[in-house]
């Protein structure tokens, strides 16, 4: 495992350790509402400051952009993308959806990526070059190549509630070309999924860099192909995002495609 993966691994799990032990105890967690429908807790700060001090520790010198405590660090080729607990709604709430993701970017390409779900103990795992893994295993996304076989994950554009039309017409038209569309709440472990082939491919749209940037990368470097809406390389700066194994991820893209607006030519 690649030194500087090694260290995403320990920040990871140490987040896990604060999120495992609040979840013991979730009717004495304090909860705030950042907007309608997004919520952070005392435990993400937590997680996040876990985070933060393995890294520092580590690679004063590196960046740091992070969910709660936003872009810190100064100027750095390195910087570090972290969503100390994605999946906060769930957390909360008791549904074991959620997952610790750490990533770090090097002149803007995703290098090292983890993504931890420390209700299941899975650890996902990948070098930008060098394949994906869970728990050390190799992984590779799904083999199938037929959209109506296929289940696909998403997620609901809560926070952009005047691009909804866009995708419930989105979402009504896979519903009818797939074997079936899946909400569960993280958009980190939904694409975690996709690289280990429990799903078939991946949209949504409004994600930060945060929700995605190790994501992807586990996808692509388990054989998939990820894009924007438009099927460029920009999804970190638009927040929309299609994945996939590669004959789905093409499939998929095109119904998407079919429904974007002006609101949604990235």
């Amino acid at each position: 495992m690649h030194p500087i993966l090694n260290i995403a691994v320990k920040a990871a799990r140490r987040a896990g350790t604060v999120i495992n032990r609040a979840s013991m105890e979730l009717d004495k967690i304090e909860v705030r509402s950042k907007q309608p429908n997004d919520f952070v807790t005392e435990v993400d700060r937590a997680a996040e400051q876990a985070i933060i001090e393995v890294i520092s520790d580590a690679y004063p010198e590196h960046a740091i952009l992070a969910e709660e405590s936003g872009d810190t660090g100064g100027e750095s080729d390195f910087q570090w993308i972290i969503d100390p607990l994605d999946g906060t709604t769930n957390f909360i709430h008791g549904f074991p959806q959620y997952a610790v993701s750490i990533a770090l970017a090097e002149r803007g390409i995703v290098q090292q990526a983890v993504v931890y779900d420390p209700a299941r103990n899975e650890l996902f795992t990948a070098s930008r070059g060098r394949g994906a893994f869970l728990n050390d295993r190799r992984i590779r996304v799904a083999k199938r190549t037929k959209l109506q076989e296929s289940l696909i994950g998403t997620g609901f554009p809560f926070k952009h509630m005047d691009n909804v039309d866009a995708y419930l017409a989105m979402f009504k038209d896979l519903a009818g070309k797939t074997a079936g569309l899946r909400r569960p709440g993280s958009a980190a472990l939904d694409l975690a999924w996709l690289a280990c082939g429990r799903t078939d491919g991946f949209f949504e749209m409004g994600l930060m860099p945060w929700d995605m940037a190790g994501g992807v990368l586990l996808v692509t470097e388990a054989g998939g192909l990820a894009s924007d809406f438009g099927g460029e390389g920009d999804y970190l700066k638009t927040g929309n995002l299609v994945a996939g194994s590669p004959k789905i991820f093409t499939q998929l893209l095109q119904v998407v495609q079919s429904h974007r607006t002006e609101a949604l030519m990235a």
